[in-house]
């Protein structure tokens, strides 16, 4: 636990000034820590990104990751759209399996593209979300984490019954709740100092639902962690796992958020 809290400290105290700061700071560094998950990704499988597929799939994450306030500049100097360019490298990847002759198949190709999807697309909004205001991407933040600070000691105290044994065996129903009760009390508290929201009420109801796809994605991760036998996507954050351990409930609640038109 101290180690955890520790790798925490310092992550806070590295992530949360460029929170603040914005722009190319912070644009280069969700770059980095979308290549690493992208990294992590393959590495389940068995790929790497060093290699030709893996390059490929880096590079349609770069693509992914373009904030809109870039966009029109590159389209007009490469003179194709955002959308042309993913397409491309979709139809080089399958490409690839002809040239490699199926050393690296479609499966492969598939895995690699929707790698870069699931990563690229969580982290996109991320960018997107810090155009409108460095308190929207804290509370999106702090939702997350008091949700799972919520559901792991209320699951510890209470918990009895098992919400997915199949997935994840540690999770209970009772902590499923107790991380979305936890978030409302934050969330109230932070529409008091930062009024997100026109209402109360609209901002516990856009909570209770990025609580709960919040923790869906957490399944999401878990799930996939269990077909591909590893505990953990990683060891850069000690105590942690990797990456996507500690962003796989922000990859799915950042997109909700933007659909909703909450943030804007």
């Amino acid at each position: 636990m101290k180690q955890r809290i520790l790798t925490a400290l310092v992550a806070l105290a590295v992530f949360f000034p460029l929170v603040i700061v914005g722009g190319i700071p912070f644009t280069a560094i969700i770059y980095i820590i979308a290549s690493i998950g992208l990294y992590e990704l393959l590495r389940m499988k068995n790929l790497s990104i060093f290699s030709v597929g893996g390059f490929l799939s880096w590079l349609l994450l770069t693509v992914l990751l373009i904030p809109s306030n870039w966009i029109k500049e590159v389209e007009l100097t490469l003179g194709i759209s955002k959308m042309e360019l993913v397409s491309a490298f979709v139809l080089i990847l399958l490409i690839y399996t002809v040239i490699s002759k199926n050393k690296f198949t479609f499966d492969h190709a598939a895995f690699s593209a929707f790698s870069a999807l699931y990563v690229g697309i969580g982290f996109y909004y991320l960018i997107e979300t810090r155009f409108y205001g460095f308190e929207y991407v804290f509370y999106a933040l702090l939702v997350i984490w008091m949700t799972d600070s919520g559901a792991y000691f209320t699951g510890r105290k209470l918990g009895k019954r098992k919400l997915w044994p199949e997935i994840s065996p540690n999770k209970t129903i009772e902590g499923f709740v107790g991380g979305i009760v936890a978030a409302i009390i934050f969330a109230c508290v932070f529409q008091y100092f930062y009024p997100l929201a026109s209402t109360y009420l609209l901002m516990i109801i856009v909570t209770i639902v990025a609580s709960i796809i919040g923790q869906l994605g957490d399944l999401v991760e878990s799930a996939l962690k269990r077909y591909f036998e590893v505990k953990d996507s990683g060891t850069l954050l000690p105590g942690h796992g990797g990456i996507l351990d500690r962003f796989d409930s922000l990859l799915f609640v950042l997109p909700l958020l933007h659909f909703l038109n909450f943030v804007g």
